[in-house]
């Protein structure tokens, strides 16, 4: 079993910048790609980025491509989201999640941090 938990999250304006965090624990070694998603209100969870654990390798949607990153720091059992010009629609509230194989679901997930940004 992995738990997850997302730090990070707040009010910020328009054009700012926030660094989410998910720390993990439990089976951490296990992890092979951890990923961030996000639910904004009314409206379905959606896919941001993810990164393979051992390679770094990234993938990122196209909403949120050129303005997030993600980052891990595999000592710390720890992954990032760096998001930077933030749009009032990128107000949701923010899942990090993990998977232990290629195949598999991501089906370890943190409780959530709420993102809300103003204009």
């Amino acid at each position: 079993q992995v738990q997850l938990v997302e730090l990070g999250g707040g009010l910020v304006q328009a054009g700012g910048s926030l660094r989410l965090s998910c720390a993990a624990s439990g089976r951490t070694f296990s992890i092979y790609r951890m990923g961030w998603f996000r639910q904004p209100p009314g409206k379905e969870r959606e896919f941001l980025a993810a990164i393979n654990w051992s390679e770094g390798s990234r993938m990122y949607a196209d909403s949120v491509k050129g303005r997030f990153t993600i980052s891990s720091d595999n000592a710390k059992s720890t992954g990032y989201l760096q998001m930077n010009n933030l749009k009032p629609e990128d107000t949701a509230v923010y899942y990090c999640a993990a998977k232990l194989t290629s195949l598999s679901d991501f089906r370890y997930w943190g409780q959530g941090t709420q993102v809300t940004v103003s204009s």
